[in-house]
């Protein structure tokens, strides 16, 4: 080819492309060809503006069926891909990362084509982690904004930047996890967020706005309200959700806000008064009616999640109510000395920030501290962060739990299991069934590539799909030093399931932290025990001796699950159980502190039943001769009925008698044994 051919095809090239990026407007003039695909594409047009002319941006993101079909007729116009792009990044839309290419082509057919073209590219590239496009595009930004006029935009461009750097340095070092949808089982084409789980993960409790809500009506953003599903995991699956019903759910909107410890109280999250707080409570294998929880907790302002915390007397809320140091803030709520929920005090400026907080998460150790932000070093929107509270109360810089947990959109209402092996939260990803899809993250488990994608959780937004593909450094394995106990309380005599009251004891300080109550139908409980400490636990119920036993949790302890069945015994003359929370100073019969408790909770028996005599037996194990053991196991047996007495029991109703070494309920032959033989009986000699 000559020079004089190469020039003129480069011209033609080059008048081709100009004419490609030509911006041109939806006049009738310019479709003379085709008058009634214009008039299509005009209605098509108009009926988007029906949505992106709303004051609400959420509302933004249904114009894109209209805007796509009109832009399908005329691709060229400047207005309508903006018009798009702007759409994408709606609140709402699953893919926002689609918005880059409508947006560049806008501003390359028009560079003036809206005042924030800038700042919406800006946005694309961000959520795109395409981190130095975006500071050069919120830079350009706001080197068009007059301080005097725009101070606010300037700083939220500020922020952004900002966010944008923090992104770079998160995405240095992500964190060894991979996430896995859990399934169509739970997710739909519709969105699913706001997972709660059971300590044991043996069922979820999630939001979903599918058709088949209650009502079956579309909410005031065009979406179908919220309603909770469960789900129950069994043999190696989640079982097909379903719609937990009446009374649980409403025709308006009611969403996920908590779940207690035991799984027995459920947080509801309704509309009224601006946003409160509902709680339900499991009867059986019914939820009660949702009722507001009383005291100070809901308020005139929103309310939109809480965390009950392991000894059921102190709950972490998210509110905006007055006081806070910007948007919502974390709250922390004690129960009084009433029965009432008291006056909530801001956790503080470690905590919160000058921007939102929300999806509060207090774990079973009662100081490790789950929440999203949009402060602290967000690569932007909402992060997700770790804090830990001190003996002294003092909370810690939150922990960035990292990328690709965070994401440049929204993650919010993170959830963590007991053994903190997984996490739950909502993200849209390709290999999702639509909207926004619940899945599993798993911790530091075997080496494998991580995707490293722009998902982003739950009511947020989302992102594309997978932009690039590494291997994570390995990390050291930190292990979460927590007991899961779990198991059925039941008559010994007839087997059935009974509802009691189950008191957790701290036996070295001899305070209770904790006391809840089994299933009413099933018998079942469950409760969390941080490692660390010495346990006590008393199962109670009406007409029943009481059952305790004693965990003593090293603090090497790494996660373990206990499954422990009680069978209460009725209060007939001849019953007999083993007090395995009664201490005796070694080789001694005086009563360690660690004992008051236990003792306690004999002498509420006692007073309670009036006519109940009772004998302390005392017994040892095989070691030192038989007179030794007699006699050591008498005084001791002696020294609880003197407790007794002191504290107002007669004299009358009590006997006690050392059986020394005889009747052993387990070998001597090793040291577990010989401590089981090591003990403390009462039984009902009368009533």
């Amino acid at each position: 080819m000559n020079m004089k051919k190469l020039l003129l095809f480069s011209t033609l090239f080059i008048a081709q492309f100009v004419w490609a990026q030509q911006n041109v407007e939806f006049e009738r003039k310019n479709f003379k060809d085709d008058i009634k695909g214009y008039k299509r594409a005009m209605d098509s047009i108009s009926a988007g503006d029906e949505f992106y002319n709303r004051d609400d941006p959420q509302w933004h993101y249904h114009a894109i069926p209209y805007y796509l079909s009109a832009n399908k007729f005329n691709p060229d116009n400047a207005m309508l891909n903006y018009k798009i792009g702007a759409c994408y990044l709606s609140p709402v839309a699953p893919f926002k990362t689609m918005a880059i290419p409508y947006l560049e082509k806008a501003y390359k057919m028009n560079p003036n084509v809206a005042p924030d073209i800038h700042y919406m590219l800006g946005r694309a590239y961000h959520v795109n982690m395409q981190w130095d496009l975006a500071i050069k595009e919120y830079n350009n930004y706001g080197s068009t904004l007059d301080p005097k006029k725009f101070q606010k935009e300037i700083d939220d461009t500020k922020k952004k930047i900002q966010e944008c750097k923090n992104g770079i340095e998160l995405v240095k070092n992500p964190v060894r996890v991979f996430i896995d949808n859990v399934g169509p089982s739970i997710n739909t084409e519709y969105p699913e967020y706001g997972p709660i789980i059971s300590a044991d993960e043996s069922e979820m409790i999630f939001t979903s706005r599918r058709p088949n809500s209650t009502g079956g009506k579309l909410a005031e953003d065009g979406l179908y309200y919220e309603d909770l599903y469960i789900s129950y995991y069994r043999n190696g699956k989640w079982l097909p959700a379903t719609n937990m019903g009446e009374p649980i759910n409403t025709e308006m909107h009611d969403a996920t806000a908590g779940l207690s410890p035991d799984g027995q109280i459920l947080y509801i999250y309704r509309v009224d008064n601006g946003g409160d707080i509902y709680q339900s409570f499991l009867e059986g294998d019914e939820w009660s009616k949702p009722k507001e929880p009383g005291g100070k907790i809901n308020s005139s302002s929103h309310e939109s999640s809480v965390s009950l915390a392991p000894d059921s007397k102190t709950l972490y809320l998210v509110s905006d109510r007055p006081g806070g140091f910007g948007d919502r803030d974390i709250w922390k709520v004690v129960l009084n000395n009433k029965a009432k929920w008291g006056e909530p005090v801001n956790l503080g400026p470690v905590i919160n920030t000058k921007y939102g907080e929300e999806g509060v998460d207090i774990q079973a150790d009662g100081k490790t501290l789950y929440f999203s932000s949009e402060g602290h070093n967000s690569m932007g929107g909402y992060d997700v962060f770790k804090s830990q509270c001190d003996s002294n109360g003092k909370w810690s810089e939150p922990e960035n739990l990292g990328y690709p947990i965070n994401t440049p959109e929204n993650d919010v209402f993170f959830t963590i299991s007991a053994s903190g092996k997984h996490g739950y939260y909502s993200s849209v990803k390709k290999d999702g069934y639509g909207d926004k899809d619940i899945y599993m993250i798993t911790f530091l488990g075997p080496e494998k590539p991580v995707a490293l994608s722009n998902e982003d959780d739950l009511l947020a937004g989302n992102a594309g799909g997978v932009s690039d593909v590494m291997v994570a450094s390995a990390v050291a394995v930190n292990k979460t030093k927590m007991t899961l106990l779990k198991g059925i309380i039941t008559d010994t005599v007839t087997h059935q399931p009974l509802e009691a009251s189950i008191e957790l004891v701290d036996n070295v300080k001899n305070v209770v932290i904790a006391d809840f109550t089994s299933n009413s139908k099933t018998g079942k409980y469950l409760v969390s025990l941080p490692s660390g400490t010495n346990y006590g636990i008393a199962v109670k119920a009406k007409d029943y001796l009481f059952y305790s036993e004693n965990f003593n949790i090293p603090d090497t302890a790494t996660y373990q699950v206990v499954e422990k069945n009680v069978a209460l015994q009725p209060l007939n003359i001849g019953s007999r159980i083993v007090l395995k929370n009664i201490f005796f100073d070694f080789d001694k019969a005086t009563l360690r502190s660690e004992s008051t408790a236990e003792l306690d909770r004999l002498i509420n028996l006692l007073t309670t039943y009036g006519n109940l005599k009772i004998e302390i037996s005392g017994y040892t194990d095989s070691k030192g001769s038989q007179a030794y053991n007699q006699k050591l196991s008498e005084s001791r047996s002696k020294s609880v009925v003197d407790y007794l007495i002191a504290h107002g029991i007669p004299s009358a109703r009590l006997t006690y008698k050392g059986y020394g070494m005889d009747d052993p309920i387990a070998t001597n032959e090793t040291d577990e044994g010989r401590q089981l033989n090591r003990r403390t009986e009462f039984k009902i000699i009368g009533k």
